[in-house]
């Protein structure tokens, strides 16, 4: 099913597999969010479990690991502080297990629905490549800092 999905300019993703603001398949829809969750956990994987818990990812103390909880919970934003508040002594592995595990169940749930409304576009858009997007510059930042020092 193709269906029109909407961003602010029409920008493409960082994926380059979407160009939103014009009509995408879900098969694109989900390749998009695939791409972004690939990348996510390689930059995650690439990182010691001292240098993924260490702060500074974010100025008000976030680490990467942080970052793959907050991803991996499906949060909405007047929730993360509490998101992070609550993760934040949560050991590494389990943070990963969650975050595959929620990822896991999301995809379940998209399959179920068929042909997809463009509210179920939205959601997967936003949950999925917008929001891998909205971190994974930063990311890529925090494990080359990381890495050179």
């Amino acid at each position: 099913m193709v269906g029109e999905v909407a961003q602010p300019g029409g920008e493409a993703s960082g994926f380059g597999r979407i160009r939103y603001g014009h009509s995408v398949s879900t098969s694109e829809l989900m390749a998009a969010e695939d791409a972004g969750w690939g990348e996510l956990h390689a930059l995650m994987d690439s990182l010691s479990p001292e240098d993924a818990e260490r702060p500074g990812y974010y100025p008000e103390g976030w680490s990467a690991k942080d970052v793959l909880a907050h991803v991996g919970s499906c949060d909405v934003d007047a929730m993360n502080d509490q998101f992070l508040e609550a993760l934040k002594d949560v050991p590494l592995q389990t943070v990963r297990a969650q975050a595959w595990s929620a990822r896991t169940r999301m995809l379940q749930a998209w399959g179920a629905l068929g042909d997809l409304p463009d509210e179920a576009r939205f959601w997967i858009r936003k949950a999925g490549a917008e929001h891998y997007d909205e971190h994974l510059p930063r990311l890529r930042e925090w494990v080359e800092e990381l890495r050179s020092g």
